[in-house]
């Protein structure tokens, strides 16, 4: 069976706009990250993970009609295309799986008392309460008419995603797979949910919101974004002398079957998903989901230390970028491309271990190489899932 590997990506995310921005804020361990004021409760301003540009106009061609969500998965995708050389392939050979976890709940939001009326209902009111908008306008913009699928899975959507494009590759059912996850959650039903279940931090300062690995925070840092890879065959990556970022070695996602709104508190169905993705491999490093929710990141020391023990290194990209749900494993992905195309670890920021320090944290830039790395993702869905990314 060929291997399947990533010929290109794409990401827009808070003080993110392309690959060498990204490098920048990983190398340097940049905190992009600011305030989210409420003009209306002044009192319930948090700390958020923005973007400035409203990618309305993309190529030339506008897109207002869309949502904020798909207009930057359109974004990031039209940056992947150019990087992988996407038009080497037929149109109906290319797959476009796109996770989300909030989709257009941003308009929704925003629309909704229009909506009781039909002279103001907006035109593209339908477009936002169906989520496959999203993968299928991505296809539009590529020309791509091969298979299209939108996952809502929650926060690992885009690991999701990825896996189902790895399973049409080897199966030959397509040449090419647009893969990763898009979120724009930022509005007050998203935010006050999170509030109430007392997960998002409400900290004014950055510096002491979405700490990861952390006995001393609580609470995780809401952010907006999308990550977008190519994937393709290691045969035809070769073939036509396409640059080869990495390969994706083995990725595993499970539910565990609880009920609403809860967890496993264990860690035990994702410690059996680490050790199967990582198998016999150990890792250069874990780039983890930690994120400031203390009973996620608890759930990340215990799978590190039952797995693998104290020697291999962990660090956590949230406290930079925050945390932007079904993107977030994409845009994980992509940091681990950069990490090993430059040879470096980047810091898990704002954090001093707190309560972790039994755990191998990397608080700053480590220079070296990097030859596979172990992403982890699990989200309040119950889903838990992990990626190993080997380089070439």
């Amino acid at each position: 069976m060929d291997d399947i590997v990533i010929t290109g990506y794409g990401i827009k995310a808070p003080g993110v706009s392309d690959k060498f921005s990204f490098l920048n804020v990983l190398d340097k361990g940049i905190c992009t990250q600011s305030i989210l004021k409420n003009d209306n409760q002044p009192q319930s301003s948090i700390v958020a993970g923005l973007i400035e540009d409203s990618f309305q106009e993309i190529n030339g061609r506008n897109y207002k009609r869309h949502s904020r969500a798909v207009r930057m998965a359109i974004a990031a995708t039209m940056d992947a295309s150019e990087m992988s050389n996407l038009d080497y392939f037929k149109p109906h050979r290319i797959a476009v799986i796109i996770g989300t976890a909030a989709g257009a709940i941003l308009e929704l939001e925003q629309y909704s008392s229009k909506f009781f009326d039909v002279k103001t209902t907006p035109i593209q009111g339908v477009s936002y309460a169906d989520s496959h908008t999203l993968s299928g306008s991505v296809a539009e913009a590529i020309s791509s008419c091969g298979p299209a699928f939108t996952l809502t899975t929650g926060c690992t959507a885009s690991l999701d995603a990825v896996s189902i494009g790895k399973l049409l590759l080897e199966n030959g059912s397509v040449d090419a797979c647009i893969v990763g996850g898009t979120d724009a959650p930022l509005g007050q039903w998203t935010i006050n949910g999170f509030k109430k279940m007392r997960s998002l931090s409400t900290e004014n300062s950055i510096d002491k919101a979405g700490v990861p690995f952390s006995t001393e925070h609580r609470g995780f840092v809401l952010s907006e974004g999308a990550g977008i890879i190519v994937l393709e065959r290691k045969q035809s990556a070769q073939a036509r002398k396409q640059k080869i970022y990495g390969k994706v070695e083995r990725i595993v996602s499970r539910n565990e079957g609880q009920k609403l709104l809860s967890s496993d508190t264990t860690g035990r169905h994702m410690l059996e998903v680490f050790q199967e993705t990582i198998g016999n491999t150990i890792p250069t490093y874990v780039n983890s989901q930690a994120l400031g929710i203390d009973i996620n990141d608890q759930i990340e020391r215990f799978i590190l230390k039952e797995a693998l023990g104290s020697e291999v290194p962990i660090t956590s990209i949230k406290g930079m970028i925050g945390h932007s749900f079904g993107a977030m494993g994409a845009m994980q992905i992509i940091s681990t491309l950069l990490s090993m195309e430059y040879g470096f670890i980047p810091p898990t920021i704002k954090t001093s271990g707190k309560g972790f320090e039994d755990v191998p944290i990397v608080y700053e830039t480590r220079h070296q190489a990097v030859k596979s790395v172990c992403i982890t993702n699990h989200g309040v869905s119950g889903n838990n899932a992990c990626l190993l990314l080997t380089r070439i």
